[in-house]
């Protein structure tokens, strides 16, 4: 029986009178058994590509998140926006490339500059989302602006957040010493503030990452008798490296104090994936929940010991190992299971699939990128979803195009393009750029036509703050 008393005592009256509207189209679709689906999207934080299991990690085990892959579609070419933490979660959290609104720089944390982040004339997917009946909400990483009166994930749409709204965050309770987010004085800082439930600041818990995993488990439970969308958002394995001595217990044969510290923050990630999924397994939401899981860019492999192999290059590059990332994706009801799907997809689609499903509308003015991967993956629709795959990092001078299994890279500019095969030559190792003088032209033709569509970053990063150049220094 559909609850009512308990959506009642938690929408407010505005979301109440949509939800009355909506009523007698939900039970219709109950009835057709095409009720609409719940996705959950479930983000690591510089997870390494080769550091879960069905991309063929061997010394940490991630047995819930492999479950995502052997119960749906392993996706090998899965692509962010972006290199960055920031600028590939706005392209997320969007369907549309960053670049095409100035969101290209990771945000400095300013909690009294709105303009520090993501720009108020674009609308996130919940708010694409909200007014056809779904309940949005975010646990974890924000990172798209800290000024609370306007970029406050609940001013973008979302109904709920329990998270940080800066770039990273410590783990263990005892270091978060700064009640407000807005007191926090840069980045630096804003990884010592507590939480933040909704608008309200909570005092110190547990662990961090079981803390979004035991909130996620909540929010499943709350929403489960109406349509919602989840944004998990891990901020593991994300430096700094922290874990608790359960974690790091299952690791006594890695012998890297850091590599078995990052492996005991994915495998916390891991069991908290596990418990999202047996919660909807409860509540008989598995068949109709789509469920995604991804990093936000390639691992950063010095910094945090992850892996991106055979990929070249790390967070922040233009090769593979910048922005090729782990991807799964499954449901149940339409997805086949254990399936493997090796045309490009993009972390732009999983935004977009699940307005295409729920009928939102979206604006003629600006369309998505992303496209609705499903008919894709269960094989109805035998094209690419993407002919071409895009990068522009504005303050490198540095450009991606990948069209087909070809791809160049122009690493500076004025610099010649450089072209690989990636269909042989996945480790980007052989410039055939003279070889192929004819398909330089026609993707360095694409760039300049995608990149004339482009503005120039709205805001300044990290990159540009004192402590950012005096930790380069260093």
């Amino acid at each position: 029986m559909y609850n009512f008393s308990f959506r009642i005592q938690y929408f407010t009256f505005k979301k109440m009178k949509l939800f009355h509207l909506l009523c007698p189209f939900f039970f219709l679709s109950l009835v057709h058994g095409t009720a609409k689906p719940n996705m959950i999207v479930i983000m690591c934080d510089d997870l390494g590509y080769a550091d879960v299991g069905f991309n063929g990690c061997k010394d940490i085990s991630t047995p819930n998140i492999d479950s995502i892959a052997e119960n749906g579609v392993r996706c090998t070419n899965g692509y962010v926006a972006y290199a960055v933490c920031g600028p590939s979660r706005a392209g997320f959290i969007t369907a549309r490339y960053p670049q095409r609104f100035g969101f290209e720089r990771n945000p400095q944390y300013q909690p009294h500059d709105p303009d520090m982040g993501l720009t108020r004339d674009e609308k996130t997917i919940a708010e694409l989302l909200s007014p056809v009946g779904y309940h949005s909400g975010i646990i974890g990483k924000w990172h798209l602006g800290a000024h609370i009166p306007t970029s406050h994930p609940m001013k973008r749409g979302f109904d709920e957040f329990y998270g940080h709204l800066g770039g990273g965050h410590t783990y263990f309770p005892e270091k978060l010493t700064i009640e407000r987010s807005q007191d926090a004085k840069g980045e630096s800082e804003s990884y010592r503030t507590w939480l933040l439930k909704n608008h309200e600041p909570v005092p110190p818990r547990k662990y961090i990452t079981d803390d979004f995993s035991d909130e996620a488990v909540a929010f499943v439970k709350r929403n489960r008798d109406w349509p919602f969308f989840l944004f998990l958002s891990y901020n593991a394995p994300h430096t700094p490296l922290e874990a608790t001595e359960k974690y790091l217990n299952r690791f006594p044969n890695i012998m890297d104090k850091k590599r078995k510290t990052y492996a005991a923050m994915v495998s916390a990630v891991d069991d908290g994936v596990g418990r999202v999924l047996a919660e909807l397994k409860m509540y008989g939401l598995e068949e109709n929940t789509i469920v995604a899981f991804l990093s936000d860019n390639g691992g950063p492999t010095t910094k945090n010991a992850s892996t991106n192999s055979p990929l070249r290059g790390n967070k922040g590059d233009a090769w593979e190992g910048g922005f090729r990332v782990p991807f799964a994706i499954q449901w149940k009801e339409k997805l086949p299971a254990g399936s493997i799907y090796e045309n490009p997809v993009s972390a732009l689609d999983l935004g977009a699939t699940i307005v295409a499903l729920s009928g939102a509308a979206v604006s003629k003015d600006k369309p998505l990128d992303g496209v609705n991967l499903i008919p894709f993956l269960n094989g109805e629709n035998k094209s690419r979803p993407h002919d071409t795959i895009y990068l522009r990092q504005f303050d490198r001078n540095r450009f991606a195009v990948r069209n087909g299994n070809e791809k160049i890279i122009i690493p500076w500019k004025g610099a010649a393009p450089q072209l690989y095969d990636l269909s042989n030559d996945i480790r980007e190792q052989k410039d055939i750029a003279k070889e192929r003088p004819k398909r330089v032209l026609e993707l360095d033709f694409l760039r300049k036509k995608w990149n004339d569509n482009l503005m120039e970053p709205t805001f300044l990063g990290l990159i540009h703050t004192a402590a950012w150049a005096k930790r380069k220094r260093k």
